[in-house]
């Protein structure tokens, strides 16, 4: 079956590792068991994973290390599962970035309506990510991921110092800004120049984006620029 979402299920209990393993199978998921702590972090780095179940009990090192290892290594999403009920090993667990945990034993359909209900979650946040990476207004698109500007249905080539000045305007629409702001938040305050610089760079902005807007970056006479949506 293509495409399917790989869980790594990482338990000292084989049977239950197993049992997990089948749950999980059964629902279309791509399974990998591993039985310790250590070799539970190098696995992930090649099976990658995009959900792990970690028990906190293990040998070599123990399920919070994992979680911590895998956390400098990537943000998917890991439930811990574990036998223990104190307040402690859940709270501690979820401050080392778990995003979810259940208490041993538990029942087959509330772990795979937990593993469901993580993966929809973490779908939701990087679907969100991703468009929290594009400022969109009428007739333009700004990436700030790769620096592309998208201008009436066409990519702009703006050098980085332009792309800089014209997201931090637009991400702060109808805001006025003194030139001294501008220079400070854009070219840094150890930056040796004058304010005609962002003067140059704003002009330059304008003469390639020459259609006639909802939106406009227009100079605040006396003060600065803002960018303006009507």
């Amino acid at each position: 079956m293509p495409n399917k979402r790989k869980i790594m299920i990482v338990d000292d209990d084989v049977h239950i590792a197993e049992l997990i393993s089948l749950y999980l199978d059964k629902e279309g998921y791509e399974t990998k068991e591993v039985y310790d702590g250590r070799s539970a972090v190098e696995v992930f780095k090649t099976f990658n994973p995009q959900l792990v179940l970690l028990d906190i009990m293990l040998p070599e090192i123990d399920g919070y290390q994992v979680c911590r290892e895998i956390r400098q290594l990537s943000s998917v999403p890991i439930i811990m599962l574990t036998a223990k009920g104190e307040v402690f090993d859940k709270v501690l667990g979820l401050e080392l970035g778990a995003d979810d945990y259940i208490v041993k034993p538990f029942d087959s359909k509330e772990l795979v309506a937990r593993v469901k209900a993580v993966l929809r979650r973490y779908d939701t946040a990087k679907t969100d990510e991703k468009k929290s990476d594009q400022i969109v207004v009428p007739n333009m698109i700004i990436d700030q991921t790769t620096y592309i500007v998208t201008y009436h249905g066409k990519d702009l080539e703006l050098p980085p110092k332009e792309f800089e000045l014209l997201n931090f305007l637009a991400q702060n629409p109808n805001h006025v800004f003194t030139r001294e702001q501008l220079l400070d938040q854009i070219w840094g305050y150890e930056y040796i120049g004058d304010t005609r610089t962002v003067d140059v760079h704003i002009k330059r902005l304008r003469e390639k984006m020459s259609y006639e807007d909802s939106w406009s970056i227009k100079t605040v006479w006396g003060v600065g620029y803002k960018f303006e949506i009507k």
